[in-house]
């Protein structure tokens, strides 16, 4: 069993930052690749920024130049720091690792940006 748990969503003004945390823990032995989506009210889910074992990355043109994602391999953890909030980036967050063949996924965090 493995479980997933994002935090760090919450309400923030355009131009700002946040920075999402997702961890993983459980039976692992080892994780390849982890990234985020997101998904906003009426709207598909999108993918927002991946991240190989290997520390390749991939972002979606709209993030590009804000967003960051990064691994802690030693904590399991995936981060996405975001810049230059907007508030089109309004949306539940989900963060996903790979564990083995599998694909878990968290709960989702919510990310408003509003003045």
């Amino acid at each position: 069993q493995v479980q997933v748990v994002e935090s760090g969503g919450g309400l923030v003004q355009p131009g700002g930052s946040l920075r999402l945390s997702c961890a993983a823990s459980g039976s692992i032995v080892r994780i390849y690749g982890m990234g985020w989506y997101r998904q906003a009210p009426g709207k598909q889910r999108e993918l927002v920024a991946t991240i190989t074992r290997t520390g390749n990355t991939n972002y979606a043109d709209s993030v590009k130049g804000r967003f960051t994602i990064s691994r802690d391999d030693a904590k399991n953890t995936v981060l996405l720091q975001m810049n230059s909030l907007k508030p089109e980036d309004t949306a539940v967050y989900y963060c996903y690792q790979r564990v083995g063949f599998k694909d878990y996924w968290g709960q989702g965090t919510q990310v408003t940006v509003s003045s």
